[in-house]
């Protein structure tokens, strides 16, 4: 009996408890509504006349001639006078007067009775009154009193209550617009201080979990113990360690951050509080240092819960910049109660606080001091292996073609970030379902990476034929250029095919994923960016405005060698390089020292442009067969190169060739066999892929010519 009354207590506390709906809240619109509705029917109530109607005749014989009328009143309505009857009230007990409605509000008030006569007759109406009246005492004679008559609840409804009631609304609307709508952060006057968080708990979990991230394996394991720590605290509180209070996830845009924080949010199985940095910023004095208040306080009583504040760089720039003179900068009220919340934490409160940024430049010092962000994790663009993974997670949903290869796509797009991936399978996705096909193959990946890189085909573009002319030489400077220099980056595919807003040709180049370029490798990148403006100049001894984008990317980065990397021998070792903007609007060097800087970037690009110029003259021929190859295909990939121009003179591989193919090759020649027919595979499949990104500098694609 003990045994199954403990077997029926263990079933009870196994069943889920039930949950009480919530009483609904009272809503003070009810209030208004019912005063409303009194006031309409008050108004209602009086604003019509109430007696009744008889004839003249019945008002001579049976009330007149019988001393039971008190008084009348006379109003016009319409050009017809109407003509009130009040009964004395010690009659109204009569029972000719039983008709009358005793049980109105205030009946016996009156008036009781009315009959109407026209406007030209009341003249005549006195007179008679007058004669019927003759024998009657002075005191019991009645005379019609005429009088403005008005509805004044109408009036009173029109002239107070109804403009009050339209400020009232209008006051509450601009409020609710101020406050930031009806969420719960400040939808009503008196919440507008309150925190605008989404809450994630059991009832409203994250469905996303690690599995649904790929390619930051080691973002993911610092992440991991994070997750650890709020399911067994006492793990490591048990040997003296503390839990981190704070972690903060840097990265470029697109690769992941959001994404990885939602998918703590699915494992730990703890609330979670997710907002924006912008969602502190009111125009209100004190609005953003309240929510971070009460922000705080709902997750203390949550706790253990996380709080993830996205692009904390909103409210957590660094303090004392650009500010106005004698006045209020509430972002800094703002970012001061954060870190004075975030301060406060005991080291047991169960409570981390997580963030992401993609400026952590211009965050505020006290904010990445350890005992607040104790922890920086660096999400950066994946590598090949990562980008693999992060394909074959977007693949999932996808219906693909049995040649479709995640790691070929990986290695054709060097430089993507998880966003841009993912966007690479849905233009691929949509491209396949545009012509009709069953499945997605390969090459409506290339076709979407060729759009996602240079924007959407202008097949009915028109072009001159001069333009046209300018254009395939200017691209083909730049294949002789990458062709026949060693550390320029291999081409494989160059188009005259207009793309995009302003692209009328590009060149793509397949380079060497690497962190680290040495002198000769920039110098020679500059050369290949160079080779389009001096094909120009020396087919046409004219140039044009084609080469702008890459005098723009030449310029910052022959200036970034100068300034930044310390590259130049008459400026020296230093590096003026202010991330920060700790200078301000001034300039960490002298004037003598920019100009200098001015004469030895125009000096290097000049150099670079007469070394750019002597090879391209030298390739005078290659030059022609690559521009009228162009001419006629409009898009030519590295093995048509390979046919007009010889094997390339250098044995770099490229990425592409060392990921894909391996390294396993036991001799140059079957290496180089598989590069040719790697390439060969390339040319059938039309291959599009990106430029690397070199440094920060050249953040910018390197594949467009506009």
């Amino acid at each position: 009996m003990e045994d199954n009354k403990k077997t029926n207590q263990g079933n009870e506390k196994d069943k889920p408890k039930r949950v009480l709906p919530k009483p609904p809240k009272f809503n003070f619109y009810w209030i208004y509504g019912i005063l409303l509705v009194g006031i309409i029917g008050f108004n209602l109530m009086y604003s019509g006349n109430s007696a009744k109607e008889i004839s003249y005749q019945r008002f001579t014989t049976e009330m007149l001639l019988s001393h039971d009328v008190e008084k009348l009143q006379g109003y016009q309505q319409n050009n017809i006078y109407v003509i009130e009857i009040y009964i004395q009230k010690d009659k109204l007990k009569n029972d000719k007067y039983k008709d009358i409605n005793t049980n109105q509000f205030l009946a016996g008030a009156g008036p009781h009775y009315y009959f109407t006569e026209a406007a030209s007759s009341v003249s005549d109406l006195k007179e008679q009154l007058r004669e019927l009246q003759k024998g009657f005492p002075p005191n019991e004679q009645v005379n019609i009193q005429f009088i403005e008559k008005s509805n004044w609840g109408r009036d009173f409804l029109l002239t107070w209550i109804l403009p009050l009631a339209i400020m009232i609304a209008a006051w509450i609307f601009i409020m609710r617009k101020i406050s930031g709508g009806g969420g719960a952060g400040g939808g009503q006057l008196f919440n507008i201080g309150k925190s605008k968080a989404t809450l994630f708990d059991k009832e409203s979990q994250v469905s996303i979990t690690f599995n649904d991230v790929a390619g930051l394996e080691e973002a993911k394991t610092e992440v991991m113990e994070v997750v650890d720590f709020l399911k067994n605290p006492k793990k490591y509180t048990a040997l003296g360690g503390k839990i981190p209070k704070g972690v903060l996830l840097v990265g470029s845009p697109g690769t992941g951050k959001t994404l990885l924080a939602k998918a703590v949010a699915g494992e730990a199985q703890v609330p979670f509080f997710s907002l924006s940095g912008s969602d502190f910023v009111e125009m209100f004095v004190g609005v953003g240092a309240s929510r971070v208040r009460d922000l705080f306080k709902q997750a203390k009583e949550k706790a253990p819960c996380i709080i993830f504040i996205d692009e904390i760089d909103a409210v957590g720039r660094a303090r004392g910049k650009n500010q106005i003179m004698g006045g209020n900068d509430e972002r800094e009220n703002t970012l001061n109660q954060l870190l004075v919340e975030m301060d406060g934490f005991g080291t047991d409160s169960g409570v981390i606080i997580m963030a992401a940024t993609n400026r952590p430049d211009v965050l505020d010092p006290a904010l990445l001091r350890p005992g607040r962000f104790d922890r920086q994790i660096a999400i950066d663009r994946p590598d090949l292996k990562g980008r693999e993974q992060i394909f074959k997670v977007h693949m999932k949903p996808l219906i693909l073609a049995p040649e479709v290869d995640a790691k070929k796509l990986a290695a054709q797009t060097p430089g993507f970030a998880g966003a841009e991936i993912a966007n690479v399978c849905n233009e691929a996705a949509l491209i396949a379902a545009r012509r009709d096909k069953k499945a997605i193959d390969m090459q409506d990946f290339q076709d979407a990476i060729d759009r996602v890189i240079g924007g959407l085909e202008k097949k009915n573009k028109i072009i001159s034929p001069e333009e046209k002319r300018i254009v395939a030489y200017h691209e083909s400077g730049h294949a002789i250029a990458g062709w026949f220099l060693e550390h320029a980056d291999p081409l494989v595919k160059v188009s005259i095919v207009p793309r995009g807003i302003a692209a009328l040709g590009y060149a793509q180049y397949l380079p060497k994923e690497q962190y680290l370029y040495t002198t000769e490798q920039l110098l020679d990148s500059i050369k290949m960016t160079l080779g389009g403006r001096a094909a120009e100049e020396i087919v046409f001894g004219k140039i044009s405005t084609g080469a702008q984008n890459d005098l723009e990317r030449i310029t910052k980065l022959a200036y970034a060698m100068v300034t930044m990397y310390g590259m130049n021998k008459n400026v020296g070792n230093v590096s003026f390089n202010d991330p920060q903007g700790e200078f301000g609007f001034g300039k960490p060097y002298s004037d003598k020292t920019a100009e200098m800087i001015d004469i030895e970037v125009r000096n290097l690009i000049s150099t670079v442009y007469d070394e750019t110029i002597a090879m391209l003259t030298e390739h005078r021929d290659d030059l022609e067969k690559i521009a009228q190859a162009l001419l006629e295909k409009e898009i030519i990939f590295q093995s048509d190169l390979e046919e007009l121009l010889g094997k390339r003179p250098f044995d770099t591989r490229t990425t592409y060739d060392e990921f894909v193919n391996g390294d396993g090759a036991e001799n140059a020649e079957e290496t180089e066999n598989a590069e040719v027919a790697e390439e060969t595979e390339n040319a059938e499949e039309k291959d599009v892929v990106v430029a690397e990104q070199i440094p920060d500098i050249l953040n910018e694609d390197t594949n467009k010519d506009i």
